[in-house]
């Protein structure tokens, strides 16, 4: 019944967990064919608990990159070139040592490499289903502040019903949610993990043929009573943006508002899409 209440509440290609969005569709890149997103982000007033940082946030060169393998199969690759932090605050002394000078740092992203699979398509009555599961690389040095350094795994569910289809045109509404879980390493405790619950909710809306209008709610909340351990807090942001389709791009911007304690007060993100032909030949 929550699933079926996230669904309620709340592309227009073919393309996956679509720019400026971070929730996940249930579309599946063609076989063959590569789809890569690159954007940048501005975060303002983020929080990093486990280094004790504060500060404004940019990701410079925020990939997604899908190859589809088969009708239903994907494989993604999720992170940014790098991120840098304009320090306004520091926790002092900080739960862990760091190896940091002057009121700025910068690091290497934690890459996420996934694989989501359609499990039923889309009927007149009832929507798709299908799963995506990964891990989240440790990339980054904590040293640096920005990263925690672990490794991190996940499964959630993907449930997706489009509105308004109609033949050689995008759907008038395409709306989808996430319900899963993530097991978060502990990185100050021994033998120690945080299981955190994902959610996501988000909903792309057809102006014209070349313009969506796309907004999410999506985010993770700590399952353990009291305090979540340092670097696997609850955290959720709102996104509300748009898509805009020229010269065989997909062009996207959105406004990105934190909520709760520990997610960014506000933020920006500007990105664009590529989805390549199908160049990868898949075997049958």
């Amino acid at each position: 019944m929550f699933l079926i209440a996230l669904i309620l509440v709340a592309s227009a290609n073919s393309s996956a967990q679509q720019r400026p969005l971070i929730t996940d569709d249930i579309d599946i890149t063609p076989p063959g064919s590569v789809s890569l997103g690159v954007g940048v982000d501005f975060l303002q007033n983020v929080k990093f608990p486990l280094s004790g940082l504060n500060g404004d946030l940019t990701r410079i060169a925020d990939i997604r990159l899908r190859q589809g393998f088969a009708s239903n199969v994907e494989v993604q690759i999720e992170g940014s070139v790098r991120n840098y932090l304009a320090i306004n605050s520091q926790t002092v002394p900080g739960p862990i040592p760091l190896n940091i000078s002057g009121n700025s740092t910068s690091d290497f992203d934690d890459y996420t490499i996934s694989t989501k699979i359609k499990l039923r398509n889309e009927t007149g009555k009832l929507p798709a289903f299908g799963i995506k599961f990964g891990f989240q690389m440790p990339n980054t040095d904590q040293a640096r502040g920005i990263g925690t350094n672990q490794i991190n795994i996940f499964t959630k569910f993907i449930v997706q019903k489009k509105f308004g289809v109609a033949a050689g045109r995008s759907p008038k509404a395409n709306i989808y949610g996430n319900l899963g879980l993530g097991i978060m390493t502990a990185p100050l405790s021994q033998f120690s993990q945080n299981d955190v619950l994902l959610y996501g909710l988000a909903g792309i809306f057809r102006v014209n043929d070349r313009i969506n209008l796309a907004s999410e709610i999506n985010g993770r909340v700590n399952t353990r009573s009291g305090d979540a351990p340092l670097g696997t807090e609850s955290m959720s942001q709102f996104r509300v943006g748009a898509q805009i389709k020229a010269s065989g791009l997909r062009f996207d911007t959105a406004a990105i508002f934190g909520i709760g304690r520990f997610s960014p007060r506000s933020g920006v993100t500007f990105g664009v899409t590529y989805e390549s032909p199908a160049f990868f030949p898949i075997a049958k």
